[in-house]
């Protein structure tokens, strides 16, 4: 049975920064086949490290990304994982990784530095209007989440997950 971890990651004080945690609220009440996690990490960036470890076949991390598109733009990025560098270079003096401030290049390094692997990973990211300090989503990014938790569906029916019904099904079952 294959694993995969659907991961929403991000800060819910920081306004659009909670994109990921919106978009892994709106799919946590969504049936989904065994081997299938969906977690809301929020800026537990080392505890998703940590839990990679365990072995996954897929990650999928959605999470606001600064990418210089327009504000509520998603993106689909496949990172090179290989191409990681280990937290700190590898150095032993350099100084620990920012527990609450890791991006998935971060969270990457980590699981890299903790000597584990992911199968493949997948990051759905969203261009963010506003990340000052405040709760809730700006308009626009806040409309990004349905299409964000859409791909994550697509994506989970494209990558041979067992008997992951298509995204309609879910739409069917569950206005989102």
């Amino acid at each position: 049975m294959r694993r995969v971890l659907v991961a929403g990651a991000g800060n819910i004080f920081l306004s659009d920064d909670a994109f990921g945690v919106e978009v892994a609220r709106r799919l946590a009440d969504i049936p989904v086949p065994d081997g299938v996690e969906i977690a809301d990490v929020g800026i537990r960036g080392v505890h998703l490290a940590y839990q990679l470890l365990d072995g996954y076949d897929l990650l999928i991390l959605v999470d606001a990304l600064q990418r210089g598109g327009e504000p509520g733009t998603v993106y689909l990025i496949e990172p090179d994982l290989d191409a990681a560098a280990p937290v700190g270079g590898g150095d032993p003096g350099q100084p620990p990784v920012d527990a609450h401030g890791m991006t998935p290049d971060a969270v990457f390094a980590t699981l890299k530095s903790l000597g584990g692997t992911v199968g493949k990973a997948l990051v759905v990211g969203c261009e963010p209007a506003d990340l000052s300090e405040g709760i809730g989503l700006s308009p626009v990014v806040a409309a990004a989440v349905q299409p964000a938790a859409e791909t994550v569906l697509d994506l989970l029916a494209e990558t041979a997950v067992p008997n992951m019904p298509d995204r309609d099904h879910y739409l069917k079952i569950r206005k989102m």
